[in-house]
């Protein structure tokens, strides 16, 4: 057990509060169809491209990082398939004690504008992405940035995050990580469950 501090929560938007693998999937056929590529399916999308900085991704798989920016440029065009998830706002409501910052691989602009469509801009003190902090996860860059506009040390907080990529990136930060579905310090299989969770860490049961 390691006892520590919580002054802060970081999030991942993606898969964590909002539901956006069908936007996604969406952008990124339209961009591998303007490059010529074929079109691949939800389940090669989230194995092999979701999560991960894209450009890296595709540098790896020796395809036109191209296709990042222009994914990123339509991503706007395909917002209609996103979702908020079902527990999103009581969380967020149960934990407004917390100074809270996004911080994903999305870029800002996206970002923005997804929290407002679903009324959640004002829960988060800041929104760190990877077009601001410079570097995406799996580099933990983006968490001590979210970390310094929050004002809060970086082993004061946790990340609760629903990818591997947000694992390595706590990792690397040594900021304890929430999974969503993923193998983590702690592991709950919804947002729903965070609440009860952050009590425990607050009083050291957890951590």
């Amino acid at each position: 057990m390691v006892t520590m501090q919580l002054s802060g929560i970081l999030f991942d938007m993606d898969g964590v509060l909002i539901d956006s693998s069908s936007s996604w999937l969406e952008a990124f056929n339209h961009a591998l169809n303007t490059y010529g590529h074929e079109a691949v399916s939800m389940e090669e999308f989230m194995d092999t491209y979701w999560g991960d900085d894209l450009r890296d991704i595709l540098a790896r798989l020796d395809l036109d990082v191209g296709i990042a920016d222009f994914c990123t440029n339509v991503y706007p065009e395909h917002l209609g398939s996103v979702r908020i998830m079902p527990d999103t706002k009581r969380v967020l409501k149960e934990l407004s004690d917390y100074p809270k910052a996004i911080v994903t691989n999305t870029a800002y602009d996206c970002t923005a504008h997804i929290l407002e469509e679903f009324g959640i801009g004002d829960a988060f003190d800041t929104i760190m992405t990877a077009d601001r902090a410079g570097k995406g996860k799996p580099a933990p860059d983006i968490l001590f940035a979210a970390c310094d506009e929050l004002g809060i040390s970086s082993d004061e907080v946790v990340l609760v995050g629903d990818t591997n990529v947000d694992v390595r990136a706590g990792a690397t930060a040594k900021i304890p990580v929430i999974g969503v579905g993923v193998k983590a310090d702690i592991t709950i299989s919804s947002i729903g469950e965070l609440p009860g969770i952050i009590a425990s860490i607050a009083s050291s049961m957890l951590l």
